[in-house]
């Protein structure tokens, strides 16, 4: 090939190349041309709904556009991420927890969408520990006075969960194994149903995030006692780990974090995560975050895809070995 034949190939190719790149450019500077959709797969009032309505709140002004939060409770959060796993119109998104992305394909046989194909994790939103709570009326006020009544009580217990499948359903299956004690277990749609069976004493213990319990920790009715991280919680110090409190090393940290369907384009990607990282950036955002018993989160999608693939071999190994099936 001739060397002016060779650099009009050249020339060409990077002509091409540079089109594409101005074009994938082009397409993320005009996203959201419409208004953008987050699905929450948890009812309203939940500490998920809190994180979404917060986030788009601010992403309205940034994008120029709406930005519609529409709770999608129901299978464990499976029902909501399905819809984005299955989303075409380029602007839906999903607020997605462990349950149904690091869980869920270790809990079925069989799952609407493909955790690890149909959707792709976009930003950390938040992390934070679940709390160990319990009915008022429960004569327990640590850790070790929990599992000293369920020794000497078999068959009085029971607990609630967020749904099953998820962080707040095994990390008390994990304490039980861990402790070696029983209660059987209520599953609800989301953290305000579960935290209000467990005031109104139709349930005695549960774990959920602190926002999700807030009230009724206020007016008396659940007693925090502990938090599933391995130290104590910046914003909730004053309650001991149950790592410290002499279940070694416990660990169940829950966390929320925006995703979206492997369909969307990685550009528009791209641009999502630096706009939310933005907007975590901003204090008062990090302000009612905190306020809610939350860490602000951020971040690139690849450390977001680090959590999730760790979170998913550390859950995976212990589902398998406490044998939980939830099909």
């Amino acid at each position: 090939m001739s060397s002016l034949l060779t650099s009009r190939v050249v020339a060409s190719c990077v002509t091409t190349s540079l089109f594409a790149l101005m074009g994938a450019t082009a397409a993320a500077q005009s996203w959201p041309s419409k208004p953008v959709r987050i699905v929450v797969p948890a009812p309203a009032g939940s500490s998920l709904d809190i994180v979404a309505r917060l986030l788009g709140d601010k992403l309205k002004d940034k994008w120029g556009q709406a930005v519609v939060v529409e709770p999608k409770p129901g299978a464990g959060g499976m029902l909501g991420v399905d819809v984005a796993a299955k989303a075409t119109d380029g602007h839906t998104l999903v607020i997605g927890f462990p349950g149904p992305t690091a869980f869920a394909p270790f809990l079925y046989k069989k799952m609407p969408y493909d955790a690890i194909k149909d959707i792709v994790p976009i930003v950390i939103t938040t992390t934070q520990p679940n709390v160990l709570a319990v009915n008022a009326n429960l004569p327990v006020k640590n850790v070790q006075e929990l599992i000293a009544y369920g020794k000497a009580n078999p068959g009085k217990l029971s607990y609630a969960s967020v749904g099953n499948g998820s962080s707040s359903h095994l990390a008390m299956e994990l304490l039980k194994a861990e402790g070696g004690f029983d209660a059987q277990h209520v599953p609800f749609n989301g953290a305000p149903p579960a935290a209000l069976s467990t005031a109104n004493g139709d349930t005695q213990l549960l774990f959920a995030v602190a926002s999700g319990i807030a009230p009724h920790v206020q007016s008396g009715r659940v007693r925090q006692i502990a938090v599933t991280s391995l130290a104590r919680f910046d914003s909730l110090k004053d309650l001991p780990s149950i790592n410290e409190s002499g279940v070694k090393n416990f660990e169940a940290v829950a966390w929320n974090g925006l995703f979206g369907p492997a369909s969307m384009p990685a550009d528009v990607l791209s641009k999502i995560n630096a706009d939310v990282n933005a907007v975590l950036a901003d204090p008062t955002v990090r302000e009612r975050l905190v306020a809610s018993g939350m860490a602000p989160g951020g971040g690139s999608a690849s450390s977001f895809k680090a959590m999730l693939d760790g979170d998913m071999k550390k859950w995976g190994a212990t589902i398998k070995r406490l044998g939980v099936q939830l099909d």
